[in-house]
């Protein structure tokens, strides 16, 4: 008996030596992963940053309190926004732009994408008139979710616009308008019946749309990480907040009545409303919390899975560079990162974030140094199981599309140092994501002291 309890301890202790080892490495890889190795562009065929996939079956995200996870495991995002792939796609001179967009987004590791999934009225419309589509424009989306797929990359789909690009509440409105309503404001997009019904059957249509590439209904295909009701709404008409709330709440359920599997968000930048007033002083400005919205109320309705929140210090406070601009960053997203755990219980993602280049003492190390501080403070929130989910740039651009840059866009090919920055962000989350999910099996607040040190290199850039 004593000598199999003897070889029962030996296997024992073997076991702990071989997962002290593993764990010993894995923390070794993470913690060597410093600014020195990252000398070499991203986009160098033999360089150890490239990120090759073979192409993997992709699991629906889900929410688990405040985190994604997908299969069980942790999913924190670095991603990109690149809104116009739709637009581009439905010619085939341009379309390979999206395929350049995705390959170049996935050689930095980035896994989400943002982009519209409207087009209301005008030149390349989805959405001709209610409910009248134009099947090559549906077939081009078809494309972007296909390529998307291809490249294991996951995208938000936004259902409209809160701005007259891309048509909008506006174009709803002038629809309602034609259609014999009367119709004061943009904002009655919000309230008038008909109109509402106008994009609930938008919603509907692209839900239930089955893609010509793939034949995988969008409803059903785990390529969507999420659905966003719209980008970043407001209500002039209404400071109180009520209408967009009453809003919200109606659609958020519809989407949820026709596809209860995907993940659904607002589109909100993150404004704090009347039911906080405590939080205004957070907001960039006084006219900010009076645009309608609320980031505490909006998104404790219920159908609303994580919370979203934009940083544009150029656009809210001045568009002349200055220290300012990463002060207010660092107080933003900490409230935001905050209010998620402690208020909404939820992940919040910073879905828009940027430095234009047309503002006034503009560098790319300046954007640089922003960027870094935005991926700084996720990683604070992600080390300590937090609500900081994960952030999206605004814009990825791939070269020859100069025509579409609205000041933001980002070249990786054309800026080593930035690309740079992308890809250890992704890699650090990659290897977070690893680790968490094989020691700390989702018990990563409790285990704090596990990943403290898991990032300590990365105050060295």
């Amino acid at each position: 008996m004593f000598s199999t309890f003897f070889s029962m301890l030996q296997n024992f202790l073997l076991l702990a030596t071989i997962l002290s080892s593993l764990i010993s490495t894995t923390t070794s890889t993470l913690d060597d992963i410093e600014s020195n190795d990252i000398d070499h562009s991203p986009f160098e065929s033999n360089h150890i940053w490239r990120y090759e996939f073979d192409e993997v079956r992709l699991e629906m995200v889900e929410r688990k309190g405040n985190q994604f996870v997908v299969g069980g495991q942790p999913f924190y995002v670095n991603g990109f926004n690149t809104y116009w792939l739709m637009v581009l796609a439905v010619d085939p001179s341009t379309r390979g732009k999206v395929t350049e967009t995705f390959e170049h987004a996935s050689a930095v590791g980035l896994t989400v994408g943002r982009t519209w999934a409207f087009n209301d009225g005008g030149w390349r419309a989805l959405q001709k008139s209610p409910s009248v589509y134009d099947e090559d424009v549906f077939k081009a989306l078809d494309f972007v979710v296909s390529e998307a797929k291809a490249h294991n990359i996951r995208l938000i789909l936004s259902l409209t616009n809160n701005w007259e690009a891309y048509g909008g509440k506006a174009q709803y409105v002038k629809w309602g308008r034609a259609a014999g309503l009367n119709l004061t404001s943009d904002d009655d997009f919000f309230i008038d019946p008909t109109v509402k019904s106008y994009y609930k059957a938008h919603v509907k249509t692209v839900l239930n749309r089955v893609n010509t590439f793939t034949n995988i209904t969008y409803k059903d295909d785990p390529t969507i990480f999420a659905w966003e009701l719209m980008n970043e709404p407001r209500c002039l008409a209404d400071a109180s907040g009520n209408n967009l709330q009453s809003w919200i709440e109606e659609m958020a359920f519809h989407v949820k009545s026709i596809d209860s599997k995907h993940l659904v968000e607002i589109g909100l930048e993150g404004f704090y409303g009347t039911s906080t007033p405590d939080r205004l002083q957070f907001n960039p400005n006084t006219f900010a919390g009076q645009v309608g919205t609320d980031f505490i109320r909006n998104h404790q309705t219920l159908g609303i899975d994580f919370a979203t929140a934009h940083i544009y210090s150029d656009a809210w406070i001045s568009n002349t560079i200055s220290d300012s601009h990463l002060q207010f960053t660092e107080s933003w997203m900490q409230s935001h990162i905050d209010d998620a755990e402690n208020l909404l219980g939820m992940p919040v993602v910073f879905a828009e974030f940027g430095v234009s280049a047309k503002d006034k003492n503009f560098s790319v190390s300046f954007r640089d140094e922003f960027i870094d501080m935005v991926y700084k403070n996720i990683l604070n929130s992600t080390k300590r199981g937090g609500s900081g989910a994960g952030s999206l740039l605004w814009q990825l651009f791939p070269e020859g599309t100069d025509y579409m840059d609205d000041g933001y866009a980002v070249v990786l090919t054309k800026s080593t140092s930035t690309s740079n920055i992308l890809s250890l962000q992704s890699r650090r989350i990659q290897m977070f994501n690893s680790k968490c999910s094989w020691r700390c099996h989702w018990g990563c607040r409790k285990k704090k002291s596990s990943v403290d040190g898991l990032f300590s290199q990365h105050n060295q850039l």
